[in-house]
């Protein structure tokens, strides 16, 4: 039927040229932006998913740029400690130096004074941001650094910042500006804390450790003494010191144990407690730390070879700080690369998601706008069949 107010045929054919239309603005939007899932009503799983990764994402891009932030702080550190212990063995050097006869040690102490100063810049110049990883105040305990390490997502959808953690103590800053329990203003115990005798127990001889004493220290600090503790002889008594092999050692009472010391020539002096070891009552102290060497004083001066052996000890307690700066670079560094790496996985995930498919969008395109052109000439031929009834009243 032909009917000159309802066209069927060109309302098919415009319904037809809308939803080309339609699906043309889709594509175009589609093209332009990059995007199959630009806004929400595109498809809301898809768009929620992408706008939480990208935000996880830029948290990412913040803990990266924290990382190098933590980066420079542990380099700084490490530089800083580095050059200190360059220091302190030309410190070690010159007390080693000093041991010599005849040589003026004043003039020793003035270059070890100016190498203590040079410590003193090292560490007050190692700071980066305002932290100092190489002084602290150690009064309150051990201080905790932080370097911010990795933004975390668990399953639950709770969020946390990781943080790699390094902590200032007695054992890796090189002062304490409250006290004098750094490295460089402690003083170390460099006593000998044990030796091994060979001792005869009922005539058998086994190899003991037992607890080892400096008599000196031990008189300096009012320590008392029965009998003759100064010569090896079989006149000691339970509770005397007496040296064996150039180690004092605690005296027992021979007939109560049945232990005796052999000596070189094989006969047997005296006893020696064999239960005690680990180290000895008194502690035997380097007489100076770092910062307070002076050998100019008649004290440190006729203690060489502890002040020798207390530098010798901050220099392992120096060259461990190191290792462990060294570690914590190495582990940001790590961080940091996969912290790249996971960016770059995150902006792919998403973009598998939401990204258009711009050989396939244009393509799509291209046949719509070949529809639209196809259902425009539809609608030109629908709308000129009404004419055609004019022809019948001619």
């Amino acid at each position: 039927m032909t009917s000159i107010l309802t066209n069927i045929a060109a309302m098919a054919a415009l319904q037809t040229l809308r939803t080309i239309g339609s699906n043309m603005e889709e594509t175009q939007a589609h093209v332009s932006s990059g995007l199959r899932v630009g806004q929400a009503a595109d498809n809301a799983a898809y768009w929620s998913i992408a706008t939480t990764m990208r935000s996880d994402n830029m948290a990412l891009s913040a803990v990266q740029d924290a990382l190098g932030l933590g980066a420079a702080k542990v380099d700084t550190a490490y530089s800083g400690m580095e050059s200190a212990i360059e220091v302190v063995k030309e410190i070690k050097a010159k007390l080693v130096a000093a041991t010599e006869d005849g040589v003026d040690k004043a003039k020793i102490q003035e270059e070890i004074d100016q190498l203590k100063d040079q410590l003193t810049s090292i560490a007050e110049a190692a700071s980066f941001s305002g932290e100092n990883w190489l002084q602290a105040d150690l009064s309150g305990g051990p201080v905790t650094k932080s370097v911010v390490g990795s933004f975390v997502r668990d399953a639950g959808g709770a969020v946390s910042v990781k943080k790699v953690d390094y902590s200032l103590n007695t054992n890796s800053v090189l002062f304490d500006t409250a006290g004098n329990t750094g490295i460089l203003d402690k003083v170390y115990n460099v006593s000998q804390a044990s030796v091994t005798l060979p001792v005869n127990v009922n005539g058998t001889t086994s190899e003991y450790t037992v607890g080892a004493y400096n008599v000196d220290d031990l008189i300096d600090a009012s320590a008392t003494f029965d009998g003759d503790y100064a010569n090896v002889g079989a006149g000691a008594l339970a509770g005397d010191y007496v040296k064996v092999q150039g180690s004092w050692v605690k005296a027992v009472d021979v007939a109560a144990t049945g232990q005796e010391v052999v000596y070189d020539d094989g006969t047997t002096k005296w006893g020696v407690d064999t239960t005690v070891t680990g180290a000895p009552a008194t502690n035997v102290a380097a007489p100076a730390s770092i910062a307070t060497i002076d050998i100019t004083i008649a004290a440190q001066a006729g203690n060489l070879d502890a002040l020798i052996a207390g530098v010798d000890e901050a220099l392992t307690d120096m060259t461990s700080a190191a290792a462990d700066l060294g570690s914590i670079a190495m582990r940001i560094d790590l961080q940091s690369d996969f912290v790249n790496k996971l960016s770059d996985s995150i902006d792919s995930g998403v973009g598998r998601l939401v990204d258009a498919d711009m050989n396939e969008e244009s393509t799509r395109l291209k046949a719509l706008q070949t529809q639209q052109q196809l259902a425009i000439q539809s609608l030109s031929i629908a709308n000129s069949a009404s004419e055609n009834v004019l022809t019948l009243f001619r």
